[in-house]
């Protein structure tokens, strides 16, 4: 790999950090979403599945039902 001239080394710095700079500037700050649905349905899950091993796989299939549609619904709410 050859070497570059220093000073195209700083003005390629300087254009690529004017590049971010812009890029950061537009961005819109992104909202954190709440995960605890899912936390709280998985937590859920594991004590149903706890106290009755024989409708887990019910359970489980509403909590991911439940999974899916929260986090349809979170991914379409953009600010």
């Amino acid at each position: 790999m050859s070497e570059l001239d220093p000073r195209l080394r700083d003005e390629i710095d300087d254009q690529v950090a004017e590049a971010l700079d812009a890029y950061f500037a537009e961005r819109r700050p992104r909202r954190r979403w709440r995960a605890w649905p899912v936390v709280v349905t998985v937590a859920l899950g594991v004590v149903t599945t706890w106290l009755a091993p024989g409708a887990a796989w019910a359970a489980w299939l509403a909590i991911g039902a439940t999974n899916a549609a929260w986090l349809v619904v979170v991914s379409g709410r953009r600010a």
